[in-house]
């Protein structure tokens, strides 16, 4: 494993440690780095874990308890206006001990059915670190995707070479982006899908922010594929972190292709952890509950309307459609790792570095390295004192 693809794994937020070092902040401490949601863990699935509690005495069941299962899937369907039948949670839903798990370990079995001429995986640069850290596990080339504000924050799918193309094994993308927040259109869902159909990889969708967003609710790419004619070689992964502030529940699922899914049980039966039962058992409640995900909305809401009016007007500045970031260009300040020191340094606020979050291109450019991430997880009296501070700095 050479030192650039090690390089690729080191954790953003170790590096940002390294690159503030023992610097002092300049006000009380604001963190903005790390996507930890903070409004809350619902009191009643917090009930419900205690009440079934006799259970973390049992081993879960590889597939998960019949309820969750059947929560998922109605859940899906309402979110997606999907047939009744649509999503049969025998066939299409497998729980997993998070999506992070997910994302890493079904490449293995991608790569397993599409052959060993499938060397390679796509993903959008800047990207989730688990994307990478599958492609060195399974090892296969990771391939990186330039996704900057040219192409919207997303891959530019016209731009692919299908010889590239036909030697891949999975696609990742990520909608609402991380960390962009951007958001892939029916149009482009169904364009992925039918290059998946012809060059034969699978389209892994991360699409764990789905439920996080300012004006309409993002597109799912399992009603996409659902119209298209089914879940063939499509896979969608949600969780429960975001959308119910619960990350350390470690409680999500996979979604779609029924073949692709059975091969990908019978490997965690025995290579993967699973969710605790009592759990499960709480993460149906949630995914049959729709308030207290409004209600988490809606203060998102209110803290982005905040920063559209405390740094709106910086050049550059542009209002994300999903996730609870801001992706800020800081190409007028020197770029998001001297920005990251001199806001820390002189305000108190620790944000991240675009750059931690992405790989240089072909030409040895890093095409997140003028931007930086902010996570607006605080409570919104918190979040205003961050951005009242970063709007001395930036305006």
């Amino acid at each position: 494993m050479s030192d650039f693809q090690l390089s690729a794994i080191q954790s953003p937020f170790q590096r940002l440690r390294d690159l503030l070092g023992s610097e002092a902040p300049g006000a009380a401490p604001i963190d903005m780095t790390i996507g930890e949601p903070r409004h809350g863990f619902p009191a009643f699935a917090a009930e419900i874990v205690a009440q079934r509690s006799a259970l973390f005495g049992k081993y879960p069941p590889i597939a998960g308890i019949a309820e969750l299962r059947q929560a998922i899937a109605g859940w899906l369907g309402r979110r997606y206006g999907l047939a009744a039948g649509t999503v049969d949670a025998d066939r299409h839903i497998l729980p997993l001990c998070g999506t992070r798990e997910g994302l890493v370990s079904a490449l293995t079995i991608a790569v397993a059915r599409t052959g060993a001429d499938r060397a390679a995986v796509l993903m959008p640069n800047p990207f989730y670190q688990a994307y990478y850290a599958a492609a060195l596990t399974s090892r296969v080339e990771p391939v990186l995707l330039s996704a900057g504000a040219a192409t919207g924050f997303l891959p530019d799918l016209d731009a692919l070479d299908p010889a590239l193309l036909n030697r891949t094994a999975a696609f990742y993308l990520a909608s609402p982006a991380n960390p962009q927040g951007a958001v892939a259109s029916e149009a482009y869902l169904e364009r992925l899908i039918a290059l998946a159909h012809t060059h034969g990889f699978y389209v892994f969708a991360d699409e764990c922010y789905s439920e996080i967003y300012q004006d309409a609710p993002p597109p799912g790419i399992l009603a996409v594929a659902a119209r298209m004619g089914g879940f063939e070689r499509v896979l969608a992964f949600n969780s429960l972190s975001k959308r119910s502030n619960a990350p350390g529940l470690r409680s999500g699922f996979v979604a779609g292709d029924a073949a692709f899914l059975a091969d990908y049980m019978k490997y965690r039966n025995v290579a993967s952890p699973q969710v605790p039962v009592p759990a499960q058992y709480a993460s149906a409640a949630l995914w049959a509950d729709e308030e207290h995900v409004e209600a988490s909305r809606a203060l998102y809401r209110e803290k982005f309307a905040a920063a559209q009016q405390k740094l709106g007007s910086m050049p550059g500045y542009y209002q994300p459609a999903g996730g609870f970031f801001l992706w800020l260009d800081l190409s007028n300040f020197g770029g998001g790792e001297a920005s990251a020191k001199t806001i820390w340094k002189g305000y108190g606020v620790k944000i991240l570095p675009g750059a931690y979050l992405a790989q240089p291109d072909a030409g040895a450019v890093n095409p997140a390295k003028d931007y930086a991430r902010l996570a607006l997880v605080d409570p919104p009296a918190a979040t205003r004192d961050a951005l009242e501070r970063l709007a001395v700095y930036l305006l």
